[in-house]
Formats: structure tokens, sequence, C-alpha cells
């Protein structure tokens, strides 16, 4: 078991190279040579995602050489049979960054025998620091922070994202986004899942659900939002598995409405069944 005096260490080792590579990122800001997709469309990846991996990496082998470390553009690099595993997003809002609209982060969390506990999420164009760590709480800008109190679906703001393999698959969370973009007082898409997870944690958003997420995507805002008194399991209420990549995140007070909504929504279909049409309508079916 880590302890707390061990974790304290940690969440500032991921401070420090949060905040380097956050320097790093916003040096880019509005100066890329080059954008390079990485395989499907819309999977970016430029000189600020690998210039901020390469100082985090740096800041990790320095400090903690004897951990594992998995990385969005390297990988799975460091000792792979440690318990102690750094999940890093060096740029989370790619596309975002790319265009500059000014939603990105840098996301660094620590797992611990598969279990999140350490976080730090760091906006470099906003100058916001997220950090939490297991039993040491929640903070922005060094204040505590905690979830909304929002408890009814019709009063809430929620926030989702969509997979990059949206166009290729009908599970791409459109009708769930039409469905309950009906039943609250809006739905909000960001491009970034670490300030999604965050700006539940802080109160600013009531809830967050969201597919085809990867351990850099989310370690650090689980950490973040657990300590900030929120809720984290499967879209059923089941436990969490980070491998399934689906994650249903909230102030608590929303937890079991939302589920249920997730639930029951009908998908949302193409006309002629084919996917792949770049000319197809789509219906969407309200649950009854």
């Amino acid at each position: 078991m880590t302890s707390t005096s061990q974790l304290q260490i940690y969440l500032d080792i991921a401070t420090e190279a949060a905040l380097a590579a956050g320097a790093v990122v916003q040096s880019y800001y509005g100066a890329l040579d080059g954008v390079v997709e990485k395989g499907r469309p819309g999977d970016l990846v430029t000189q600020a995602d690998k210039a901020s991996e390469a100082v985090i990496l740096d800041v990790l082998r320095r400090h903690v050489p004897q951990h594992g470390i998995l990385a969005e553009e390297s990988g799975n690099v460091g000792n792979s049979t440690s318990d102690y595993l750094w999940a890093i997003d060096p740029l989370d809002g790619t596309t975002n960054f790319a265009h500059q609209y000014p939603s990105f982060a840098v996301s660094i969390g620590l797992l611990v025998a598969g279990s999140p506990h350490v976080g730090v999420i760091f906006d470099p164009f906003h100058q916001e620091l997220f950090r939490a760590a297991r039993g040491l709480g929640a903070t922005r800008d060094r204040r505590p922070i905690s979830v909304s109190q929002t408890q009814e679906l019709s009063k809430s703001l929620l926030v989702t994202g969509f997979a990059y393999d949206r166009r290729e698959t009908p599970d791409n969370n459109y009708a769930e986004f039409c469905h309950l973009t009906h039943l609250t007082q809006g739905v909000r898409r960001s491009g970034s899942a670490a300030l999604d997870l965050a700006y539940v944690a802080c109160g600013r958003l009531d809830g967050y659900w969201e597919r085809g997420l990867s351990p850099w995507d989310i370690t650090a805002g689980i950490v973040l939002l657990e300590e900030a008194k929120g809720k984290v399991t499967a879209y059923d209420q089941s436990p969490f598995d980070m491998a399934s990549g689906r994650i249903l995140a909230t102030n608590g007070y929303l937890h079991a409405a939302l589920s249920d909504e997730l639930l029951h929504v009908r998908s949302l279909t193409s006309v002629g069944n084919n996917i792949n049409n770049s000319d197809r309508a789509f219906s969407y079916e309200s649950p009854t």
C-alpha cells in the first residue's frame, strides 16, 4: 500500500512535469509547422504533442526510473513489471489545439496496481492547475474543489465526446447526445476528456459520459473527480473498468438517473444501414 506521504511526492512530481510540459505546449500555440493524422480521420498529432511528451518522460525518468509509463505517443515505456504505471496525455485536445480553439490540457495520472491514485491536469491557455491524490483531496490552483449539488437532470449541464471511430460504427454516442440534450439544460462537447472530468470535479459541469477512451485520457481526471466527492462507474453503475473505454462520471446526485437514460436510449440508425456512405441520412428514435 502506498502511503499518503509517498502519494504527495508523486503528486509533486506530476505537477512538475505538467507545468513544464504546459509551457512547451503553449509555446507552440498558433505556431505549428505541420499536423499529421495518426490513422483515423481527425486523430491528430503535432510537434507540440511530441515535445510535451518528451518533457514529461524526462521528468518521470529522473524521479521515478523504476516505474512504468503508458504515453499516448510513445506507448509502453519503462518498467513493465512495476505496480506503478504513469498514464500520460501530453496534449489532450490536439484537434482543438491545431485549430487554436482554447480547450486543451496536459494530463498526467498514476495508476497503482491498476487503480488511479494521482492526477494532475494543467490547462496552459487558461493557466489552471487541477491536482488530486488518493486521500489528499482535489484542488484547482491549490484551492479545494468539490462537485456541484445539482440533483435533477432537467437542471443539469452535461458534457460528452465522440470517439475517433465515430464515422465507422453506429455505436457512436450520437443518439445519447440528442436524447440528453432534450432532458437537460444542455450537453457540451469540449474535445478534451481530461478537462471534462476536471470541470465536473470543480462543479462547472454536473456529469460526463463517453466511449472509446484510453487510460491516458481519464486516469488523472478520475482521481480528481473522486477526491472532489464525485462518482465514477461503468454506464450501468457497475465498477468502472479502464479497459472498456467507457465512463460515466457525475456529481453523484445524478448518477442513477443518467445511467438509466444511457441504458435505455435507442440507437441512432443510418438509412440503408450503410455507415460508410458519406451521403447517408440519420434517423433518431426516442425511447418510449
